[in-house]
């Protein structure tokens, strides 16, 4: 199937920061990771003019396609599946707890600029211990910027510019897998970044059990708003004490010039709990 011409044949649009994926092989691959039975229900995100959605639908028992551009939506139309649902919104307006009375899987393809955006309307804030889409939903595949999968992905371990807010967000809501980097000629147009498929498997519960969950948002956002100072002084600007901070420091026996970025997500929870009870 040639995708290529099918999709040069669409004007896309840059303002949408659309690129359609037009290698077979990873589009396989998609429905392999993303291990579609008959009986799913599948929100798809960013359609565009269904290259994937068109095998989805071949799998699933309903897919429910999210698409913003009004001329990729006729696109779609012309697919005429009996189980396919074409929903002509923008992802971060739709609450998705609407769409499907079970749990559904996310296949999604979507715009790198709104990576994080959307990443924290499916999973909700690290505090948003209800939220509504994330209980909706039992696993994402997600297509992003390939710094950003590594974002996703990363440990204290990393390089220091790849562990930060996002990477705790998302571990903090979901067990968190690169499957396959894509070449950028795997797109038309072909983006200026390779890619990368991200499979999260949400979890029921978040990682951490702590006391105050708006607490440790606030604990994690100050270590990481001015990455260049060490954590004290970051703490110190985000409003925590002093004598606190020290003590924090002095009881998980951490270096007094440690940065955000080398603690672990479980130490950012031990270090919130002890400034929370200071």
């Amino acid at each position: 199937m040639n995708y290529f011409d099918r999709a040069r044949y669409f004007k896309t649009k840059k303002r949408l920061g659309q690129n359609f994926l037009i290698n077979g092989e990873v589009i396989q691959n998609i429905l392999e990771y993303s291990d579609i039975q008959p009986e799913d229900t599948v929100i798809e995100i960013g359609p565009g003019v269904g290259f994937v959605t068109e095998q989805l639908v071949k799998r699933a028992k309903k897919v429910i396609a999210i698409e913003l551009d009004e001329e990729a939506v006729k696109e779609l139309e012309k697919l005429q599946a009996p189980n396919l649902t074409i929903i002509h919104k923008d992802i971060l307006k739709t609450d998705l707890s609407e769409l499907s009375d079970e749990k559904v899987k996310i296949v999604a393809n979507i715009p790198y600029y709104i990576t994080s955006p959307i990443l924290a309307h499916l999973l909700g804030e690290i505090d948003d211990l209800n939220n509504k889409n994330r209980n909706s939903v039992s696993e994402i595949l997600l297509m992003v910027q390939e710094e950003v999968a590594r974002r996703m992905v990363a440990t204290e371990n990393s390089p220091s510019k790849q562990y930060g807010l996002l990477t705790i967000l998302s571990q903090f809501w979901a067990d968190v897998e690169i499957k396959e980097f894509v070449g950028r000629r795997s797109f038309y147009p072909a983006p200026k970044v390779n890619s990368a498929l991200v499979y999260l498997k949400v979890r029921e519960n978040p990682l951490l059990e702590l006391s105050d969950y708006s607490h440790f948002r606030k604990t994690v956002k100050a270590a990481f708003v001015q990455r260049r100072k060490n954590l004290k002084n970051c703490l110190l600007s985000g409003g925590f004490s002093k004598e606190s901070i020290q003590n924090a420091i002095k009881e998980l026996n951490l270096d007094e010039n440690i940065r955000g970025e080398k603690l672990s997500i479980e130490t950012f929870g031990k270090l919130s709990e002890i400034l929370k009870n200071a």
